[in-house]
């Protein structure tokens, strides 16, 4: 059993932990304008939860930072919020943030766990994996004792075993076109529910912005996101089907900046990598082809749209280099 601490950190523990610095920071950042403006008690003690869980990631991460000699990245602190600015988002959408955060970490801690090696490290994301479902669930709880959660579109129990008999299941074809099947519902309903997240996100940010550019960038998010919603609607609609729809009231009308512009950027560039992967999972679950086609192409508009992100992170200087093999080319001029 491994219990020394003098095994080297892997390419995958060193990067999990870094990318998990960056994100807790982020969201102490974001939860603490938050906690300074939520009216409702019991969202209140979710969000005072959800900073505790942040605080205390972000001990062992600056403890591992310091055993393990790796330099602590920049992340976000007290100069990447106003806690005093006014409030910019509803409690319900706080509620939805927090569901969101806690999908999200769940999401990415199940993918952590099994690509590190070291023991503590093991241990170490296997807790956050499981405070992250506990905010999950105690936030959907929430959501479903206070009526705001729009469950999933329920379909027929089936009667007997079915079996596919005709190619025309793969494809949309006029009056072959068949309803959409349970997995293809369920991922439509996950990325409506992420782009309409993103949406109000990148609207309240856009509101805030202090620099033109990023404001613009913003607003093309949410106009990007606005799309995405209609296009994965319609396919639920088609087959008399209802779509989800939260938060068209969640921004307020703010123009006051409670996060800085980097923090913005970052988290919109965060949201949209995991908006490209949603798609990426959901184009091989979908068997329609032409469900398939749709997610391969919108996958396309998030990576430019994220490319162009980092493009203006490195405009502004704001993009923190995470670590990676040596330059092995560089050294080799320099020798």
């Amino acid at each position: 059993m491994e219990t020394a601490h003098n095994i080297p950190l892997t390419a995958p523990e060193i990067s999990n932990l870094w990318s998990g610095y960056q994100g807790d920071t982020l969201s102490r950042c974001v939860l603490t304008h938050f906690a300074a403006h939520v009216e409702d008690t019991e969202v209140r003690e979710l969000i005072a939860y959800a900073l505790e869980l942040c605080d205390k990631h972000i001990t062992r991460l600056l403890g591992y930072f310091e055993t393990e000699k790796i330099p602590v990245p920049q992340g976000f602190g007290d100069e990447d919020v106003d806690p005093k600015a006014p409030r910019l988002f509803s409690d319900i959408f706080y509620l939805g943030y927090l569901l969101n955060m806690g999908k999200q970490g769940m999401a990415l801690y199940a993918y952590s766990v099994p690509v590190s090696s070291r023991q503590d490290i093991r241990e170490y994301l296997s807790e956050c994996l499981a405070s992250s479902s506990a905010l999950y669930n105690r936030t959907l709880d929430l959501m479903l004792a206070k009526g705001v959660y729009v469950r999933p579109p329920r379909i027929p129990v089936p009667e007997a075993r079915e079996y596919v008999h005709k190619e025309s299941y793969f494809y949309a074809l006029f009056e072959d076109k068949r309803p959409v099947n349970g997995p293809e519902i369920a991922h439509l309903y996950a990325n409506i529910v992420t782009n309409l997240m993103g949406k109000a996100l990148t609207l309240g940010f856009a509101q805030t912005a202090v620099s033109k550019d990023i404001r613009a960038y913003l607003l093309r998010g949410h106009e990007i996101s606005g799309k995405h919603v209609e296009v994965f609607s319609s396919l639920l609609r088609d087959d008399g089907l209802p779509a989800p729809n939260y938060w068209d009231d969640g921004v307020t009308a703010s123009t006051t900046p409670p996060y800085s512009d980097r923090l913005m950027m970052y988290h919109i560039g965060a949201l949209s990598a995991t908006g490209a992967v949603n798609y990426g999972v959901a184009a091989p679950n979908s068997t329609r082809r032409d469900i398939t086609s749709v997610y391969v192409r919108l996958i396309g508009e998030i990576a430019k749209y994220g490319e162009d992100g980092a493009e203006l992170m490195l405009k502004h200087q704001w993009m923190e280099k995470i670590p990676g093999a040596v330059e092995r080319g560089s050294l080799v001029h320099q020798s």
